[in-house]
């Protein structure tokens, strides 16, 4: 069972703040899985080329952020069990 007094994100942030990293997670989400997101840049300087990389977070990571975040707000405590009936 999920216990936010004890978990990673307890006491570190205020709940708007983790509001906000949420929104923020989300939207990574988004656009990492329809493919509008960018992980690698280069520009031109005076003296030479410049490039920036950043690392590609996968979906799975993005999913576990954002259950750790919804489950610190209290907004799902633990997500919903497979349905099963028994005759």
């Amino acid at each position: 069972m999920f216990n936010r007094n004890t978990s990673l994100l307890a006491g570190a942030m205020t709940d708007d703040q983790l509001r906000d990293a949420l929104t923020k997670a989300q939207q990574a989400y988004i656009d990492l899985a329809t493919g509008t997101h960018g992980v690698s840049f280069s520009y031109g300087m005076g003296d030479g080329t410049r490039s920036v990389s950043y690392q590609q977070s996968t979906l799975a990571d993005l999913l576990a952020l954002i259950q750790l975040l919804q489950a610190q707000l209290g907004i799902v405590a633990r997500p919903r069990r497979p349905a099963r009936f028994r005759f």
